[in-house]
């Protein structure tokens, strides 16, 4: 990083959830989607999820990290976050790598909503059975 304006951009994911996360030189807040980080994740499990990365790298002087976050909902959007932080911080030092892989902090989630089947309520949920 040597420019003011250079950044280091990393792509997070969870279920249907995208972020786009760049870190910027120097130190600043993080803003989520044009707003802080506290005025978008309203709750403090939300806001500490993020946080867990800077704490876990021992990170006191936080750069300037902005994020656009679209699809899912709002705590697959924060574990987005924190995917793509997780990577912008492993491509601006690799020794990082073993630290943020035993957190799990690189392995996106695969876990997805299963779709509804035909014939069924839901995924598995099927009409009550009735005998006559």
């Amino acid at each position: 990083m040597t420019t003011p304006d250079s950044y280091i951009e990393g792509i997070g994911r969870r279920k249907t959830a995208t972020a786009r996360v760049r870190l910027f030189t120097g130190h600043g807040e993080t803003i989520v989607n044009d707003k802080p980080l506290d005025e978008y994740f309203k709750t403090s499990a939300l806001q500490n999820d993020i946080e867990s990365v800077f704490k876990l790298l021992g990170i006191t002087k936080r750069p300037k990290v902005t994020a656009v976050v679209k699809g899912g909902g709002i705590a697959g959007q924060a574990e987005a976050v924190r995917h793509g932080l997780a990577r912008a911080f492993l491509k601006e030092d690799e020794t990082r790598r073993a630290t943020l892989k035993k957190a799990g902090f690189l392995m996106r989630d695969p876990r997805m909503k299963e779709r509804k089947k035909f014939g069924l309520h839901k995924a598995r949920r099927a009409p009550q059975w009735s005998k006559r």
